[in-house]
């Protein structure tokens, strides 16, 4: 069983005990998040792509760790100019670990009965 969840703008595969990098949440270390924005769900039998969403579909996760990724050096050059810059960036992240990928099914309302009219059709005279 696995979703596709859209997680601040990025779309990850979510499979149930396994981690995800996200990009950096809000929460505390230990928090359980949801993510309701499903795009896709597929339960081993059946596959249900959302139009744009999936819907009553959820995915619930656990913070394990914020952290920052390696290093990415942006250098800058011209030539015969004497002009050279280097530059780091490192992005933060959340590590999450998907605890339950669940699909609630649709209730269905019932309808009320249509109640028969109190009033009865009145007779056309003939002249």
């Amino acid at each position: 069983m696995y979703a596709i969840v859209n997680i601040s703008g990025k779309q990850f595969k979510a499979v149930e005990g396994r981690q995800l990098r996200v990009p950096k949440l809000d929460h505390s270390t230990g928090d359980k998040v949801t993510f309701d924005e499903v795009l896709l769900f597929h339960d081993g039998k059946k596959t249900q792509v959302g139009s744009p969403t999936v819907a009553k579909a959820t995915v619930t996760a656990t913070i394990v760790d914020h952290g920052r990724e390696r290093k990415v050096l942006i250098y800058k050059k011209k030539r015969r100019k004497g002009y050279q810059r280097k530059n780091g960036h490192r992005q933060h992240f959340t590590s999450v670990e998907i605890n339950k990928i669940q699909l609630k099914a649709a209730t269905k309302k019932k309808t009320p009965a249509k109640k028969a009219d109190p009033k009865p059709a009145k007779e056309k005279k003939e002249a």
